[in-house]
């Protein structure tokens, strides 16, 4: 299988992390201006979607261009199941969360590699119920193989940031 760009610019960026207070994470600040927003001067503005942007714009890709995890609803091709490397977008309370799918776990979890995941970029796994819906970029092949179950012990994420 060969790793999509996004995923390979994403796990780049495992461990990036929020600095709570009056300083922000350049590399955060910097995803924003990636994303055409700019404007947006924080590290403690919701960021998911501003993650999941960034990574597609570094692949080439046009983003949804859009803070809003639920942007990506309409963006790109929907796709029935999730693939490796495809976007996901769920629902929770107050709003959504979007990531992108990088396995399962034993208890059939999706793994998504997502910024905002405990103020940080990380892999954790959400349940399925969750799931508002599936995307992949427009004109790009892929690869839909079952996903791989990967070992994690970790609890399912149940409330982002």
């Amino acid at each position: 299988m060969i790793e999509p760009d996004w995923i390979v610019a994403a796990l780049e960026q495992v461990g990036t992390k929020e600095i709570h207070g009056v300083q922000h994470e350049p590399k955060i600040l910097q995803w924003w201006k990636l994303i055409k927003r700019g404007g947006i001067k924080s590290d403690e503005t919701p960021w998911c979607a501003a993650f999941v942007g960034a990574m597609l714009e570094k692949a080439g890709i046009v983003s949804s261009r859009f803070e809003s995890a639920k942007s990506y609803l309409t963006w790109g091709e929907p796709l029935s199941s999730p693939i490796y490397g495809c976007i996901v977008v769920f629902d929770r309370a107050g709003g959504g969360h979007v990531g992108f799918v990088v396995g399962q776990d034993h208890f059939c979890r999706l793994l998504v590699l997502g910024g905002n995941q405990g103020d940080m970029v990380s892999v954790r796994p959400f349940d399925r119920a969750r799931v508002a819906g599936y995307r992949w970029p427009s004109g790009h092949p892929f690869d839909a193989a079952p996903l791989q179950i990967v070992n994690n012990d970790l609890h399912s994420s149940i409330n982002e940031a």
